[in-house]
């Protein structure tokens, strides 16, 4: 048992890091010449093509909605993709605002504030079903009739280098959240897509965690051929809501990485939007000179899922392992902290329904859908510490970290803060990727006798 136990981790395992497969798809690249010279030169601006027609045909079958190459633009990762997507589709002064789902993911906060955004950055809370639209939409508001916003770009007025420049960028996590591990309802993606027509504002979500899913149930059949359903990603939502998007660049982005579902070392991510809005990304100055990004590492991973060894190792590796820790901390969560006054915070359900084609016999299946990496929890009442204080004891007498609900405020946002006070922040993240189940339970033991130790 190691002497720290870090359940604030967000990585995933190196012992599931699937390197043999990794090697077999850089022996096919370095082994040929041709794939070779394809791969060790700049490459071309959109991405390795082998690489997005593969992502297209797999995000197809994942979202049961046609993906194209021209759709898909080739990233280092999506941290990195979320800053391309500032530089090329925003301008300090004629974007508005930047807004952020709340609690937030933190260190989004510094690429934004890098962007030019220092100061804008405003907090949007959740409820049951996710972001909380009314809010969100009273404050645009207030923002839109306050002086001086120009009504057109004052910089980035070159229309063939920068065609499309949006008011409000509004940045979410919208499948197993991180850090509330709350999935935004169907029917709140779609009122969110609405609310960025009316706006002009460009949807960019982080959807990371989407094929780590399974049933809640413990009992469901753990060898389906079919993953649970999740709701449709916000850009497809956008593409068909009403008629479909409003002009050729769309109000929304799908941010994507290999990052928890190879190594994030590979450092190679995607996006996906309309063809017009993939291309102007592609075109950034950056790209141009220095050909596009994680060129060598893409051709490797287009080698994993052409043969299929990506998608078996997320469905025989990846799921089972993280399905087990997920049970095993909600067991010892149930066990230790919800008697202690814990609460889990994770919104609303996901119902799914599908028809499985194996075990089952062509049944129809359906229950609640979980996954990602992460829970929420609130802190007892009567405790006479922060959430903040909590963590910081529990690392000094404990050997035990967790994220607590004053790291995720929106950086710069009083209003964030206040609202951290009063609800979220008085919350803790567990992650259950990094450490083994004896690990995750000998945490959370460790964490209920912290609480025990500082209750009155």
């Amino acid at each position: 048992m190691p002497d720290l136990i870090n359940l604030q981790l967000g990585w995933p395992s190196p012992s599931l890091f699937p390197a043999a497969d990794l090697l077999n798809g850089a022996s096919s690249i370095l082994e040929s010449p041709k794939k070779t010279a394809a791969a060790l030169i700049y490459g071309p601006d959109a991405g390795y093509e082998p690489l997005r027609e593969q992502i297209a045909l797999w995000l197809s079958s994942t979202y049961n909605i046609k993906s194209t190459p021209e759709r898909i633009c080739v990233s280092s990762g999506a941290s990195a993709n979320l800053a391309n997507i500032l530089q090329k589709f925003t301008e300090p002064e004629y974007t508005r605002r930047i807004w952020m789902v709340e609690p937030c993911y933190f260190l989004a906060c510094p690429i934004m504030t890098d962007a030019g955004f220092e100061g804008r950055l405003r907090g949007v809370p959740e409820d049951e079903e996710g972001l909380d639209i009314d809010f969100l939409r009273t404050s645009i508001q207030e923002v839109e009739k306050s002086d001086g916003h120009p009504d057109t770009p004052s910089v980035k007025t070159n229309r063939t280098r920068y065609p499309r420049v949006y008011k409000h960028i509004i940045y979410a996590v919208p499948t197993f959240a991180n850090p509330s591990a709350k999935t935004m309802s169907l029917r709140r993606r779609e009122d969110l897509v609405r609310l960025a027509r009316e706006f002009d504002a460009l949807v960019v979500t982080d959807d990371v965690y989407d094929v780590l899913r399974w049933p809640e149930d413990t009992q469901a059949d753990a060898d389906a051929v079919h993953l649970p359903d999740v709701p449709p990603r916000i850009v497809d939502v956008d593409r068909t809501l009403d008629g479909g998007p409003r002009d050729d660049f769309g109000n929304a982005v799908s941010n994507g990485s290999f990052s928890k579902i190879i190594a994030p070392g590979v450092r190679t991510g995607w996006n996906e939007a309309m063809p017009a809005f993939a291309h102007a990304l592609s075109s950034l100055g950056s790209t141009k000179s220095g050909g596009c990004p994680s060129h060598m590492s893409a051709t490797f991973v287009a080698e994993m899922l052409a043969s299929g060894q990506l998608q078996s190792h997320i469905k025989d590796t990846l799921v089972p392992t993280y399905r087990a820790r997920y049970n095993t901390l909600f067991r010892v969560i149930r066990e230790h902290l919800l008697p202690l006054g814990f609460h889990i915070s994770t919104g609303k359900p996901y119902a799914y329904g599908h028809i499985s084609n194996g075990a089952t016999n062509g049944h129809a299946q359906s229950g609640v859908v979980v996954g990602g990496y992460f829970t929420y929890l609130t802190v007892p009442d009567d405790l006479p510490i922060t959430a903040d204080q909590l963590a910081a004891r529990g690392l000094e007498k404990y050997d035990l970290k967790f994220a607590s609900g004053g790291m995720m405020t929106v950086e710069g946002d009083e209003g964030s803060r206040e609202r951290a006070v009063k609800g979220y922040g008085r919350g803790i993240r567990l992650c259950w990727a990094w450490h083994t189940e004896a690990e995750i339970q000998e945490g959370i033991e460790r964490l209920a006798s912290l609480v025990k130790e500082v209750r009155p």
